[in-house]
């Protein structure tokens, strides 16, 4: 814990008064000390320390009912940047964005099959390439990383991804020695459901947030607080048992969420449907080739009114729907979010959800819960990335 001295008090009041410049600015140095209850010498004390290090900037008068008319305050989000890296299972996503999580440039490359070291190794070499393509790094804040699997943000440590194939992999440790910025490391999904709290639809302090792609994850937001375990491995929902007597999972466990809904699944059953002759669309749409049939190509047959694709998103809907429906039961969430390739552009398995929850979920649990489609688009990883720096560094926290 932090010693409650001076220097204390001094960063609260300075993370009250840049907070609520970011919210409310344009603002005068008179309304901060109002709105925050503090001093006008702590407010200007602080605002003068922002504007040195270029995270505020003064644009220009108010109005004024009589006497001098107030100089108006705004944050400066582009006056800094940072590094966003999300690891995913399928590809490496880096980008350079601003201090309300803007993307201005980004990369993406498939991991292609890398697993352990080889995917720290690629990650490395692409990182070495993308920073060295940006100006001014004394302007850098830092780099944040976000990762499937059981994370430790505390120790920024990989605990586990199956799918990765990487255990315990030091990752803040292995990036702070390589480039002498401050590092963050998240898991994914808590990642994403800050950013969907704090830059996307669902201004929510109890959220929960579930993305569906080539894995399955969820993050949960409990009183605008992360619900992260002991380990960091809250919010594996891919990992909760729905059959008993069914598929080994890469986890060790059997009948695993994962290995009935996610792309990786659901594209196992296409192509044994397209081999026992099982008449598709999705076969035409890809031209005949395996490697070519993703997420889109799915999601473009179920807009044709395809059969399969059409059967496959109703078995998709009733797993999905019997597992949120636990989680609002034990969670009781003001909003449920759903995310991921096989959820974007697909209203149908959100409909399917929502009737099957509506069935089955308690009605004082669900009636007024908010549910709905992600809202941060393609960029929403990024985004999450970029929200777990923001809200360390424009946050106040009593620990160390």
């Amino acid at each position: 814990m932090k010693k409650g001295d001076h220097k204390l008090i001094q960063a609260l009041n300075r993370s009250k008064v840049l907070n609520k410049i970011r919210t409310d600015g344009p603002i005068s140095r008179i309304e901060l000390a109002k709105k925050n209850k503090l001093s006008p010498s702590t407010v200007a004390s602080a605002v003068q320390e922002l504007i040195k290090e270029g995270y505020v900037s003064e644009i220009g008068t108010g109005s004024s009912s009589g006497g001098r008319k107030p100089i108006l305050l705004q944050f400066n989000p582009d006056n800094h940047y940072l590094f966003a890296v999300a690891i995913t299972n399928s590809f490496l996503n880096l980008a350079q964005m601003n201090l309300e999580a803007r993307v201005l440039r980004k990369e993406t490359y498939p991991i292609e099959g890398l697993q352990g070291n080889a995917v720290i190794e690629r990650l490395l070499e692409l990182m070495d390439d993308f920073t060295a393509g940006a100006e001014d790094l004394e302007r850098c804040v830092g780099i944040s990383l976000t990762v499937p699997g059981i994370v430790s943000d505390s120790q920024g440590v990989l605990h586990y991804n199956t799918k990765l194939r990487m255990t315990d992999v030091p990752l803040r440790q292995i990036l702070e020695d390589r480039y002498g910025m401050r590092i963050w490391v998240e898991n994914d999904m808590n990642s994403v459901v800050l950013a969907e709290r704090r830059f996307g639809d669902y201004a929510f302090g109890n959220l929960i947030y579930i993305s569906i792609g080539d894995g399955l994850g969820s993050g949960i937001l409990i009183n605008d607080s992360l619900l992260r375990g002991k380990h960091g491995g809250a919010g594996e929902f891919g990992h909760t048992s729905v059959n008993r007597s069914g598929i080994r999972c890469e986890c060790g466990n059997v009948g695993c969420l994962d290995s009935y809904i996610s792309w990786i699944a659901v594209y196992s059953r296409i192509i044994t449907a397209i081999a026992t002759g099982r008449p598709t669309l999705i076969q035409e749409l890809s031209g005949g080739d395996y490697s070519k049939i993703v997420p889109s190509v799915y999601k473009e047959a179920l807009c044709r009114g395809d059969k399969l694709a059409m059967d496959l998103n109703e078995e998709v809907a009733e797993h999905l729907g019997a597992a949120i429906v636990n989680l609002v039961n034990m969670f009781n969430p003001e909003a449920l979010v759903l995310g991921g390739e096989m959820a974007h552009g697909n209203p149908e398995l959100l409909a399917m959800v929502r009737k099957y929850m509506d069935r089955h979920a308690m009605p004082i649990l669900k009636d007024d819960m908010v549910f709905g489609l992600a809202s941060l688009g393609e960029d929403d990883k990024l985004i999450g990335a970029a929200s777990v720096l923001l809200q360390d560094l424009f946050g106040f926290t009593l620990t160390e």
